[in-house]
Protein backbone atom coordinates (compact mmCIF):
# COMPACT_ATOMS: atom_id res chain seq x y z
CA UNK A 1 0.00 0.00 0.00
CA UNK A 2 1.38 3.38 -1.02
CA UNK A 3 0.13 6.65 0.47
CA UNK A 4 0.99 10.08 -0.89
CA UNK A 5 1.70 12.85 1.64
CA UNK A 6 0.99 16.01 -0.31
CA UNK A 7 1.75 19.48 1.07
CA UNK A 8 0.84 22.78 -0.50
CA UNK A 9 2.19 26.32 -0.41
CA UNK A 10 4.43 27.59 2.37
CA UNK A 11 4.56 24.26 4.20
CA UNK A 12 8.21 24.06 3.24
CA UNK A 13 8.60 27.03 5.62
CA UNK A 14 7.39 25.16 8.73
CA UNK A 15 9.68 25.79 11.67
CA UNK A 16 10.32 29.34 10.43
CA UNK A 17 6.88 30.61 9.42
CA UNK A 18 4.66 31.95 12.21
CA UNK A 19 5.87 29.65 14.99
CA UNK A 20 3.11 30.97 17.26
CA UNK A 21 0.57 29.41 14.90
CA UNK A 22 2.44 26.46 13.38
CA UNK A 23 5.10 25.67 16.00
CA UNK A 24 8.78 25.01 15.49
CA UNK A 25 8.57 21.61 13.83
CA UNK A 26 9.84 21.42 10.25
CA UNK A 27 8.21 19.58 7.38
CA UNK A 28 11.25 17.31 7.28
CA UNK A 29 10.64 16.37 10.92
CA UNK A 30 6.96 15.66 10.24
CA UNK A 31 7.94 13.48 7.28
CA UNK A 32 10.45 11.58 9.43
CA UNK A 33 7.77 10.90 12.05
CA UNK A 34 5.41 9.72 9.33
CA UNK A 35 8.08 7.42 7.89
CA UNK A 36 8.60 5.85 11.32
CA UNK A 37 4.86 5.22 11.76
CA UNK A 38 4.56 3.94 8.19
CA UNK A 39 7.04 1.16 9.01
CA UNK A 40 4.84 -0.08 11.85
CA UNK A 41 1.75 0.10 9.60
CA UNK A 42 3.57 -1.65 6.72
CA UNK A 43 2.81 1.28 4.42
CA UNK A 44 4.99 2.90 1.76
CA UNK A 45 4.96 6.71 1.70
CA UNK A 46 5.76 9.23 -0.98
CA UNK A 47 6.30 12.87 0.02
CA UNK A 48 5.61 15.80 -2.27
CA UNK A 49 5.45 19.53 -1.51
CA UNK A 50 4.85 22.36 -3.94
CA UNK A 51 4.03 26.03 -3.83
CA UNK A 52 2.39 25.69 -7.25
CA UNK A 53 -1.25 24.75 -7.70
CA UNK A 54 -0.75 23.01 -11.06
CA UNK A 55 1.96 20.73 -9.67
CA UNK A 56 -0.36 19.71 -6.82
CA UNK A 57 -3.15 18.98 -9.32
CA UNK A 58 -0.81 16.91 -11.49
CA UNK A 59 0.35 14.87 -8.48
CA UNK A 60 -3.22 14.29 -7.28
CA UNK A 61 -4.21 13.04 -10.72
CA UNK A 62 -1.30 10.60 -10.88
CA UNK A 63 -1.95 9.50 -7.28
CA UNK A 64 -5.30 8.21 -8.47
CA UNK A 65 -3.34 5.69 -10.55
CA UNK A 66 -0.39 4.80 -8.29
CA UNK A 67 -1.48 5.31 -4.66
CA UNK A 68 -4.03 3.85 -2.28
CA UNK A 69 -4.75 7.12 -0.43
CA UNK A 70 -3.59 10.71 -0.03
CA UNK A 71 -2.86 12.82 3.03
CA UNK A 72 -3.25 16.40 1.83
CA UNK A 73 -2.50 19.72 3.47
CA UNK A 74 -3.52 22.20 0.77
CA UNK A 75 -2.33 25.22 2.79
CA UNK A 76 -3.99 28.46 1.72
CA UNK A 77 -5.43 26.73 -1.37
CA UNK A 78 -7.86 25.08 1.09
CA UNK A 79 -10.04 28.14 1.06
CA UNK A 80 -10.42 28.94 -2.62
CA UNK A 81 -8.90 26.42 -5.04
CA UNK A 82 -11.78 24.86 -6.90
CA UNK A 83 -9.22 23.34 -9.25
CA UNK A 84 -7.71 21.34 -6.36
CA UNK A 85 -11.19 20.49 -5.12
CA UNK A 86 -12.05 19.11 -8.55
CA UNK A 87 -8.78 17.12 -8.67
CA UNK A 88 -9.60 15.52 -5.31
CA UNK A 89 -13.13 14.73 -6.50
CA UNK A 90 -11.81 13.20 -9.72
CA UNK A 91 -9.63 10.54 -8.14
CA UNK A 92 -11.06 7.30 -6.82
CA UNK A 93 -9.00 6.98 -3.63
CA UNK A 94 -9.53 8.42 -0.15
CA UNK A 95 -8.05 11.84 0.53
CA UNK A 96 -7.58 12.96 4.13
CA UNK A 97 -7.36 16.75 4.48
CA UNK A 98 -5.03 17.80 7.29
CA UNK A 99 -4.20 21.16 8.87
CA UNK A 100 -1.73 21.91 11.64
CA UNK A 101 -3.79 24.75 13.09
CA UNK A 102 -7.51 24.71 13.80
CA UNK A 103 -8.74 26.53 10.72
CA UNK A 104 -12.14 27.07 12.37
CA UNK A 105 -10.59 29.07 15.22
CA UNK A 106 -8.69 31.43 12.94
CA UNK A 107 -9.55 34.33 10.63
CA UNK A 108 -12.94 34.24 8.94
CA UNK A 109 -11.49 33.54 5.49
CA UNK A 110 -9.72 30.42 6.84
CA UNK A 111 -12.88 28.90 8.29
CA UNK A 112 -14.12 27.48 4.99
CA UNK A 113 -12.59 24.58 3.11
CA UNK A 114 -13.56 23.91 -0.49
CA UNK A 115 -11.67 20.60 -0.20
CA UNK A 116 -13.57 19.16 2.79
CA UNK A 117 -16.79 18.27 0.93
CA UNK A 118 -14.89 15.96 -1.43
CA UNK A 119 -12.34 14.60 1.08
CA UNK A 120 -12.89 11.37 3.00
CA UNK A 121 -12.30 13.37 6.18
CA UNK A 122 -10.49 16.29 7.74
CA UNK A 123 -8.11 16.56 10.70
CA UNK A 124 -7.49 20.08 11.96
CA UNK A 125 -5.89 21.68 14.99
CA UNK A 126 -3.71 18.92 16.43
CA UNK A 127 -0.39 20.30 15.23
CA UNK A 128 2.03 17.87 13.59
CA UNK A 129 0.22 15.01 15.37
CA UNK A 130 -2.58 15.54 12.86
CA UNK A 131 -0.42 14.05 10.12
CA UNK A 132 0.08 10.87 12.17
CA UNK A 133 -3.66 10.65 12.81
CA UNK A 134 -4.23 11.15 9.09
CA UNK A 135 -1.80 8.35 8.24
CA UNK A 136 -3.66 5.93 10.49
CA UNK A 137 -6.97 7.00 8.93
CA UNK A 138 -5.64 6.78 5.37
CA UNK A 139 -4.18 3.31 5.96
CA UNK A 140 -7.48 2.14 7.43
CA UNK A 141 -9.57 3.58 4.58
CA UNK A 142 -7.24 2.18 1.92
CA UNK A 143 -7.44 -1.40 3.22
Amino acid sequence: MKILVLNGPNLNMLGIREPGVYGNVTLESINASLADLAKTLNVELEFFQSNHEGELIDRLQSAGRDCSAVIFNPGAFTHYSYALRDAVAAINIPVIEVHISNIYAREDFRRHSVIAPVAAGQISGFGPQGYLLALRAAAHLAE
